[in-house]
């Protein structure tokens, strides 16, 4: 257990994620929270934009012995936009509090804006005063977002992929754990890509500037052994390390680390996020509402022009232009 940043809030270092909880049912949500109250797993992460993910988190503990600490998150910008998804975050939930109530997915081009009169910051601002809520937090897929908070110091904890692949926000990790502000990690097993749990939870809490993880769980033994790491001393073997590299090694050439220096992309497509969806659709199994997303799009990678501009672009050397044409051959 440790203290999430410079919060009151004492957190199991191995956390929930309730993204995947999409795709179960309601009973197999109850059983997973009975299992998670059984490893003394407090910290619970879902977000407004996860379909019913919520309401079925709210159902499973609303009456149950236990003392969780909840996080959710909202896409709203604007301050009436943010105070209904609150009221509709805390009706789900079951809960007359909220210890963490996040800006999700924040984009460079919009952060500013957040903090002008009648945008979602200022909504935040009042809904903790009123006692609605705990916390505030950001979360970003952009390294260069979650500096910027950092720097501005208006948020109590940031939350960003970071697992064995995707690295690039080491460094603000360390400047938000020096700075005493919360460090939470999504996407640990890069979207599904990696497959040994164990060593991609391993290697992240080895971090010691890292506070949460919280894997996306759906199965009642994933539990048991997530948790599992904790029991010993989190220091990597030599063997381990020689497994991580090989890793890094195989999927390096093909993975994207949404780190969107290949933006903007001249047809206006999000590169970044076609990827995601697909991963959500090969590896976390969320078909539907993966295609859903994908069909919404004003820009899809079926739109891409071939122009060869975004791999220019790339620090990773990707071959962006045939990743985008799986992409949408599986998403279409």
């Amino acid at each position: 257990m440790r203290k999430l940043g410079k919060t009151d809030l004492n957190i199991k270092r191995v956390g929930f994620g309730g993204l995947p909880i999409q795709r179960v049912s309601q009973e197999e949500c109850d059983k997973i929270i009975d299992e998670i109250i059984k490893h003394d797993v407090n910290f619970i992460d879902t977000a407004r934009g996860y379909t019913i993910s919520e309401e079925y988190i709210g159902n499973s503990i609303k009456d149950k012995n236990y003392k969780f600490i909840i996080a959710t998150k909202s896409m709203n910008r604007d301050y009436k936009g943010m105070k209904k998804d609150i009221d509709i975050s805390l009706n789900n939930l079951k809960c007359e509090k909220i210890d963490l109530y996040q800006m999700h997915n924040v984009k460079m081009e919009e952060y500013d804006s957040l903090f002008e009169e009648n945008m979602a910051y200022k909504a935040l601002l009042e809904v903790k005063e009123e006692g609605k809520i705990k916390h505030i937090g950001i979360t970003s897929h952009n390294v260069d977002v979650i500096k910027k908070a950092i720097e501005d110091e208006k948020f109590d904890t940031i939350q960003i992929p970071y697992n064995m692949v995707e690295t690039q926000g080491e460094e603000v990790l360390k400047l938000a754990n020096d700075k005493n502000i919360g460090t939470i990690i999504m996407k640990p097993l890069a979207g599904g890509a990696l497959t040994d749990a164990k060593l991609a939870l391993k290697y992240i809490l080895s971090k010691e500037y890292i506070d949460v993880v919280i894997p996306g769980m759906d199965k009642v033994e994933q539990i048991e052994e997530n948790v599992s790491i904790l029991k010993d001393e989190i220091k990597l073997t030599e063997d381990e390390i020689d497994c991580i590299n090989k890793i890094k090694k195989e999927l390096g050439n093909s993975f994207c680390r949404r780190c969107e220096y290949c933006m903007p992309c001249v047809e206006n497509i999000n590169i970044p996020l076609q990827f995601l969806l697909e991963g959500y659709y090969t590896r976390y199994d969320l078909k539907e509402w993966s295609t859903n997303r994908y069909k919404s799009l004003e820009k899809k990678a079926s739109d891409c022009i071939e122009c060869g501009a975004c791999e220019e672009k790339c620090p990773y050397d990707l071959n962006i232009r045939e990743m985008l044409k799986n992409a949408a051959k599986v998403l279409s």
